[in-house]
């Protein structure tokens, strides 16, 4: 082996193996339900998790004379290499239970989970066993919290720095805060608040008329912004709209900066969503593009009576602008301006700091205060005013970076767009699927709308969307700088 590959890639190497390890013992709660349902699906479990085990142990064994401390430069390397060795060993189970399910389409789905995009390549939801259905669902839960910030408290306990690979994992262009003294602390509190609405979650489900079954499975789909379902009609499966209802409230809760949840729950202030500029921006675009939407659906006819108007207009912008992807109706047979309006919304609307995908909301805030300031410059070029967001100054650094951010952004979905029309995408097709995946969105429009999956992808299609949701859930920079020849200088 290459000496700077051995220096770099190995310490990684032996960090992962603890990891893996873990990641295979979430397998045995999938397992011990597949036992207790006796749904067919125990020995793909425990074929998985002997795997799983064997293959973290190993790895870490073989590797640990090669054991030092973590720089910053590692932690790109081994966030991106955790999500792609996880989202392997979370196929396992799909792949070896599932019968002539191609390995590509059974990773698709176990990457899509685990990046909390939930585009499902899977027909027929409701027949698979129980516990499959749950493993989906989990993952998509673990993937929303972030499975390296819930290891970073662990790390501190193997020998190896945890901080920079928090800052690697951390969504939004500013990472430097934190909510307490040690990163370990931060990621215990955020674990502990992610805990904790998933309970409050599950509850509301089943006193809104679901099964505990069904309600704990949405309940990691929903406070993750994922989107999977254990039906093929999601929640259209349900008559009763309280179900919606509790979905909705809980994904506006969870596109919220995780930070703002911890500062309200210490100080007992609700008032503080409000008066933060990202959090009120979140939920004021939720609310005007839903009156947009209800709107546009009266006027076109779409809807006759105001009041369901409202109601799939709601629940349906949600769904798609948290980047979740639920659906309770074909909204691809609304008009195509109502669905590029979702569409575009999905790709800023939720906050940084949240489970949620795309752009984020502090980035468009930088961006459009930033376009305010070159207008006055225009009219008074010695006028020199800092760009604050809040009360909070902004440097040029982080301006820059999100400059460069948007443009990656628009050209990997141009690039992308144009892959896709070459593969035989019709055009809306093409595009809305690269901001589907870019954005962990889920469901694209056209052939891949709510009412279709991506099972009539091609093998290449598959693989590309696979790449995009991983690129994506890890903002750009941290996966591609990989591919970078300075990466790897020594």
């Amino acid at each position: 082996m290459h000496p700077v590959l051995r220096l770099m890639l190995l310490p990684v190497l032996n960090v992962l193996g603890p990891i893996v390890i873990g990641f295979s013992l979430s397998m045995l709660i999938p397992m011990a339900l597949s036992y207790w349902k006796a749904d067919g699906a125990l020995d793909s479990f425990v074929t998985s998790f002997l795997i799983t085990f064997f293959s973290g142990f190993i790895l870490w064994i073989s590797t640990r004379s090669f054991k030092r401390e973590l720089i910053p430069r590692d932690g790109f390397l081994l966030v991106t290499m955790a999500w792609v060795l996880l989202a392997f060993y979370a196929t396992l189970p799909i792949y070896l239970q599932i019968d002539g399910i191609p390995f590509t389409h059974a990773f698709f789905e176990a990457v899509s989970g685990i990046t909390t995009t939930c585009a499902t390549i899977l027909r027929g939801l409701d027949d698979l066993p129980m516990s499959i259905n749950f493993w989906r669902c989990f993952l998509a839960w673990m993937g929303g919290i972030g499975i390296l910030v819930m290891a970073v408290a662990v790390l501190p306990l193997l020998g190896v720095g945890g901080a920079q690979i928090f800052r690697a994992e951390s969504s939004g262009p500013i990472k430097e805060g934190r909510l307490t003294p040690r990163i370990a602390d931060t990621a215990k509190a955020f674990y502990n608040i992610y805990f904790a609405l998933s309970v409050v979650c599950a509850i509301c489900y089943h006193l809104a008329g679901m099964e505990w079954d069904d309600a704990v499975m949405h309940t990691f789909t929903t406070v993750s912004l994922g989107g999977f379902s254990s039906h093929d009609a999601g929640f259209a499966y349900w008559s009763t709209r309280a179900v919606d209802y509790v979905a909705v409230v809980f994904l506006l809760i969870g596109g919220i900066n995780f930070s703002m949840h911890f500062l309200v729950w210490r100080k007992l202030d609700p008032r503080l969503y409000f008066k933060d500029v990202e959090s009120f921006s979140w939920l004021l675009t939720a609310a005007v593009i839903t009156a947009l939407t209800t709107f546009l659906l009266m006027s076109t006819e779409t809807y006759t009576e105001i009041e369901d108007a409202f109601y799939y207009s709601l629940t349906n912008v949600v769904f798609v602008v948290s980047t979740s992807g639920f659906a309770n109706t074909n909204y691809g047979d609304w008009p195509l301006l109502v669905q590029l309006l979702m569409l575009f919304g999905s790709c800023f609307a939720t906050c940084a700091g949240s489970t949620g995908g795309g752009i984020k909301m502090i980035r468009a805030i930088a961006l459009v205060k930033q376009g305010g300031l070159e207008f006055k410059k225009i009219l008074h070029p010695r006028l020199v005013i800092p760009l604050k967001i809040g009360n909070k100054p902004i440097s040029s650094q982080v301006i820059f970076a999100v400059l460069a951010f948007l443009m990656l952004y628009i050209a990997i979905a141009f690039t992308s767009t144009m892959i896709f029309l070459f593969t035989g995408m019709d055009g809306l097709t093409a595009f809305s699927t690269a901001i589907a995946c870019l954005n962990n969105l889920g469901p694209a429009l056209g052939s891949l709308g709510p009412a279709y999956n991506f099972a009539s992808l091609t093998d290449f299609q598959v693989i590309f969307c696979t790449f995009l949701m991983i690129i994506g859930r890890l903002e750009l920079f941290t996966v591609l700088v990989l591919f970078t020849r300075g990466f790897w200088r020594a």
